[in-house]
């Protein structure tokens, strides 16, 4: 009952397993995160940051995200962050920023695609714990085993039996991931259906961009209401207080970026621990060596 007064806009409900200190220090109304996925809602004012300031907090950005990840390497932490969303909501725009000026090799970013035959026999949650991170790595889920509750659950690829036993199983599994010592973070990128429209015309023009529209893609476009329903169902099950769920208002894209990419920095206090510049030696000194001519090598050709 309190969930639901507080959802209908009266008091907030008392702490319980949904509830956390650092998120209701933000005092954003529970309701108020409730319409940010609501169809129909209101985006919030297309007055983001003008592509110059965009581009000077990134680079802002990027420096504090090299030493939050020198800090990550230096402590032996284990980060996975996921990243779930509708389609066209800007995860994948999100991750590649987030991913540009980290180290690859122990910074990486995992989507998988659909289950194989062999796959599909295991247990639910076993493909993807083989890519969870060692001490010192970071690893970033474009959508994770939350496709259960959403693409699964409303296109029938699963039976009721497994969408109830992913609802009892998953919050034991983050517990047990948590208990382990990782650092689970969780995004859900809220996009209304106006800007999804227009974001999904946008990739059917541009030949480059088409690939992004699956056929499930388009199938979701004409399932609005039945994954509004799917999210709060998982929301329910899975905001909880050990990994809850952060919502990400993602009509304005350059806006979206920089939130998270500010908010996955406070999640994992850090020191700077940027690396000291290097010394670069002098070269070795010629000896009377004759390299062969470059006539020799094939080049490729230089239209440009």
């Amino acid at each position: 009952m309190a969930r639901r007064k507080a959802r209908e806009g009266g008091a907030a409900s008392p702490p319980g397993r949904n509830r956390r200190p650092e998120r209701d220090a933000l005092d954003i109304p529970a309701a108020a995160i409730d319409r940010a996925a609501a169809p129909g809602s209101e985006p919030k004012a297309a007055d983001g940051p003008s592509r110059k300031a965009y581009e000077a907090q990134l680079r802002r950005l990027d420096v504090e995200l090299v030493k939050w990840e020198e800090w990550i390497k230096a402590r032996g932490l284990k980060i996975v962050v996921i990243f779930e969303g509708r389609d066209a909501a800007g995860k994948g725009g999100a991750i590649k920023r987030i991913m540009e000026p980290l180290n690859p090799r122990f910074a990486r970013v995992v989507a998988l695609p659909a289950p194989t035959e062999r796959e599909r026999t295991q247990w639910y949650f076993q493909r993807y714990v083989v890519h969870l991170p060692a001490a010192g790595e970071i690893v970033l889920l474009d959508r994770s085993w939350y496709n259960r509750a959403g693409v699964e659950r409303v296109m029938g690829f699963c039976s009721e039996e497994e969408y109830q036993e992913f609802l009892r199983s998953c919050p034991e599994f983050e517990r047990m991931l948590v208990r382990s010592g990782i650092i689970l973070i969780k995004y859900w990128f809220s996009v209304s259906d106006a800007e999804q429209e227009r974001r999904f015309q946008d990739r059917l023009d541009d030949p480059t961009k088409r690939w992004k529209l699956s056929p499930m893609d388009v199938e979701s476009r004409a399932r609005w209401l039945d994954y509004s329903k799917a999210k709060d169902e998982m929301f329910a099950h899975t905001d909880f207080k050990q990994a809850p769920w952060w919502v990400v208002r993602s009509d304005d894209k350059k806006r979206a970026r920089l939130n998270v990419i500010t908010h996955l920095l406070g999640q994992v206090p850090y020191e700077d621990l940027t690396p000291e510049p290097i010394v670069l030696p002098p070269r070795q000194k010629d000896t009377g060596y004759v390299r062969p001519p470059m006539s020799d090598q094939t080049f490729i050709p230089e239209p440009f």
